[in-house]
């Protein structure tokens, strides 16, 4: 238990983080995972969403209340599959630095876009 202290901890945080706001759990588990080891940089992205899945789906389930408004998502929903397709296959061309540099720049404009 103890060499997978801290993947529970990070797991930990992750949930947290995701409860908490909704999303952001992977900007927790792609560093984790990196300084765990033993995961190339193309895997970490890879592995992280396969973890975000089960956070976000118990996340839903927890914190849906009184209802989902699944009236008003459906319009994202269906633009988000053919656009997580897309940059999935995409980003597979895309090399590793860059896609490290873009996630980024997300980060730092979302921070700065919540700030004010």
């Amino acid at each position: 238990m103890r060499k997978n202290l801290g993947a529970v901890l990070a797991g930990a945080a992750a949930g947290a983080v995701n409860g908490l706001f909704g999303a952001g759990g992977g900007m927790v588990l792609v560093p984790a995972l990196r300084a765990g080891g033993g995961f190339a940089d193309r895997e970490l992205f890879r592995y992280s969403i396969v973890m975000i899945l089960p956070i976000s789906l118990i996340t839903l389930l927890t914190g849906a209340g009184d209802g989902l408004p699944w009236h008003q998502a459906w319009p994202y929903l269906l633009g988000a599959v053919p656009g997580g397709i897309a940059a999935a296959t995409l980003g597979r061309r895309i090399p590793t630095k860059w896609l490290h540099r873009i996630l980024g720049a997300m980060i730092v404009y979302g921070g700065i876009r919540y700030l004010c």
